[in-house]
């Protein structure tokens, strides 16, 4: 599952891409110095595996990971092939999320594409060139199921219908994530055609090192014009994480932190927002060799969790034996939480919880 870190040229993302990954993807003051995309596997920062770790004592830690992707910066045009229009829209199109960054600071050394710092204008122009890009899309599914819908058929009938709600949508300036259509038809008509615009998203408001706690009247702007999106907003001052980055120590890092009055870099409230918004959870296996995270998708059951780790787990999958993180944390052990009888025995319908902690009987 991958996030795609989007914007303007200029905006921060190479330099966001790097704080994340700590990759070093070019970072200079001008257009297009991201040509290829980055792709950095990002650790998510999880409290509960540290907890874990300080009881357990285990050889190793293994955190979760979310893949992060940096794109080149789009400009006006894109759509049509302007800049690295066609390229950007490629890579863009492969991502399970978009995580759209906004310059919300004001600085005169930095130049801004279009001259001035504006970011509902920014937002705006990407979501044009996106939304063109899924009304071509649109327009060509639409042709074929005419066709089939002069016919008589039904279901073509059914489908045109909500293909034309989606065009006179996009025609209308709104992304397809924030049209009207029943969930239903959504997922039988829309998501198989992977619009860009019908992605999750989540809008990273750039600021300076100032409006790093509370953000700022930029910030407050984006709020308000994403207000009927169902998407999420975070601010982080990206010149300042990179910053932090460089130190040492993680002392260190934590002083230049408590100086700004923030208790964890911005950073990595964006990679859990991105895990989340992946619609991804965690569970846990905690042993002396290993205390590990695992990636599952929201809703997974207990079989399916098992086969994260092998795919024989999940064709042999006799049963699970499930304690949750708060009863682990309590009784302090796997042993102490027996005792107490607060261990249960899942089967194959049961749904996994985040921060479950786990081990999977099989037989193959």
């Amino acid at each position: 599952m991958k996030a795609g870190i989007v914007g303007l040229p200029n905006v921060g993302k190479s330099t966001l891409f790097n704080c994340l990954s700590n990759a070093k993807a070019q970072s200079a003051n001008f257009p297009f110095c991201t040509i290829e995309p980055n792709i950095g596997v990002v650790n998510v920062p999880d409290q509960r595996l540290e907890k874990l770790e300080e009881l357990v004592h285990p050889e190793r830690v293994v955190p979760a990971t979310v893949e992060i992707v940096d794109i080149a910066g789009l400009v006006k045009g894109a759509s049509k092939g302007e800049g690295l229009g066609n390229q950007f829209l490629g890579n863009i199109r492969e991502t399970d999320a978009i995580l759209h960054v906004l310059r919300c600071f004001d600085n005169d050394n930095i130049v801004h594409v279009d001259g001035s710092v504006n970011p509902i204008r920014d937002k705006e122009t990407i979501d044009m060139e996106l939304q063109l890009k899924d009304l071509e899309s649109v327009d060509k599914k639409l042709e074929k199921v005419k066709r089939a819908a002069k016919t008589g058929n039904k279901e073509a009938q059914k489908e045109e219908a909500v293909l034309n709600a989606i065009k006179q949508g996009l025609e209308a300036g709104t992304s397809v994530r924030a049209i009207q259509i029943s969930e239903e038809d959504r997922a039988e008509y829309v998501r198989p055609m992977q619009l860009i615009t019908d992605k999750p998203v989540m809008y990273v408001c750039n600021v300076d090192e100032g409006s790093a706690v509370d953000g700022n009247a930029y910030v407050e702007k984006v709020k308000e014009a994403v207000a009927n999106e169902n998407a999420e907003v975070i601010f982080l001052a990206v010149g300042t994480e990179a910053d932090i980055t460089e130190l040492e120590t993680y002392e260190e890092r934590q002083m230049f932190l408590e100086d700004l009055g923030l208790t964890e870099p911005g950073s990595a409230k964006l990679i859990r927002g991105a895990y989340k918004l992946l619609d991804l959870e965690t569970y846990f296996t905690a042993g002396v060799k290993e205390v590990r995270a695992w990636t599952i998708p929201v809703g997974a059951t207990a079989p399916q969790a098992a086969g994260v780790i092998h795919t024989d787990f999940e064709k042999g999958f006799i049963r699970a034996e499930v304690i949750s993180y708060d009863d682990y944390i309590k009784y302090g052990s796997e042993s102490k939480v027996k005792e107490a009888g607060r261990m249960r025995v899942e089967g194959k319908e049961y749904i996994v919880k985040d921060g479950d902690i786990m081990h999977f009987r099989f037989n193959v």
